[in-house]
């Protein structure tokens, strides 16, 4: 049982108490963040938006900065998509529906991953960070996460398929970096959002929304 524990968290002996208490408040309102999203609650957000300032100041102590961009990127989109989530009609119905991508949408997605992969490449050059093999699917799943929380933002189906994407690859690349708690998030995550991805097809398939 204890070789089982120290595969797990050897790598947790080198942090501070404080740094293991962020990872767990970051897991823990990630999880809160995708459970709401799962139930297209605007709650998605405040909760999200703490999970990242948690995960930016790991993430910038750890010195991972494609997933430090992720997550700054995340509490941007989170407030942006906050305030679209955020507006109602005269009768106080939320404007925002789920909706399927469209063309426009597919040439903006192409976009948003040839420029985020282009700009992580370029932090990574910069700080000389191409030195491990996990940088390269770094910037992979930085470009998936980008599309997936924009088309989150706009309510969009699709950004379960981008995240799912992302968070299966996460599993075992933040294992491997001797992230156990975060490896542990993103398989919770990845069940989350398979559940949420079925909640909202049939939410869109039946055309009815909140409130």
């Amino acid at each position: 049982m204890n070789e089982v524990f120290d595969f797990l968290f050897a790598s947790y002996k080198e942090y501070s108490t404080f740094q293991i208490s962020l990872e767990v408040v970051g897991l823990i309102f990630g999880t809160l963040s995708v459970i709401f999203s799962a139930r297209n609650s605007i709650w998605v957000y405040p909760t999200g938006i703490i999970s990242t300032i948690a995960y930016v100041y790991l993430l910038y102590q750890w010195e991972l900065f494609g997933d430090l961009i992720i997550n700054a990127y995340y509490f941007i989109m989170s407030i942006y998509g906050w305030i679209l989530w955020s507006k109602k009609d005269k009768e106080h119905h939320t404007l925002l529906k789920i909706s399927s991508m469209n063309a426009k949408d597919n040439l903006i997605c192409l976009g948003i991953f040839t420029i985020s992969a282009i700009f992580v490449a370029s932090v990574y050059i910069y700080f000389d960070k191409f030195t491990a093999w996990w940088s390269y699917i770094d910037n992979l799943t930085t470009a998936l996460c980008f599309i997936g929380m924009w088309l989150l933002a706009k309510r969009k189906i699709e950004n379960w398929i981008f995240l799912i994407i992302a968070d299966i690859i996460s599993i075992p690349l933040y294992f491997i970096k001797g992230y156990t708690l975060s490896s542990i998030l993103y398989l919770i995550l990845t069940i989350i959002a398979i559940f949420g991805y079925l909640s909202w097809k049939k939410t869109l398939q039946n055309n009815i929304q909140p409130a």
